[in-house]
């Protein structure tokens, strides 16, 4: 089964890293460098599941995962946090704009995708 992915990082490197660890699993990635662009890309593509930074500028993950829950499409699609951060207040923030996960940078390549499999269910 193939899961289809959006990445958003500000970090050309990070999408880079991420499309590197997924793809040779047969995952198809796609990639935004804000939130701005995450919700323009989401405007054409089903993913499986969301992957976001948090420190973006334009809009931040907090804006992009409260902008992705506001539309009937992507209410229930996952969304996996992927930051340097790991505050507790912030996991919480994450949590209630609707966030399903928390990966803190840099990541496992092979926790990362085992992740993605279970939150696709």
């Amino acid at each position: 089964m193939t899961l289809e992915i959006l990445a958003v990082d500000d970090s050309r490197t990070m999408r880079t890293m991420i499309r590197l660890a997924l793809e040779p699993e047969g995952f198809t990635v796609h990639t935004a460098d804000d939130g701005v662009h995450g919700t323009e890309v989401l405007e054409g593509i089903a993913p499986d599941v969301i992957i976001t930074d948090i420190n973006m500028p334009r809009m931040d993950g907090f804006g992009f995962i409260d902008a992705v829950r506001q539309t009937d499409r992507h209410q229930s699609t996952p969304i996996l946090v992927l930051t340097t951060e790991s505050g507790a207040e912030l996991k919480t923030r994450a949590r209630n704009a609707g966030a399903t996960g928390w990966i803190v940078k840099p990541f496992d390549p092979t926790k990362l995708i085992k992740a993605l499999r279970m939150v696709s269910g």
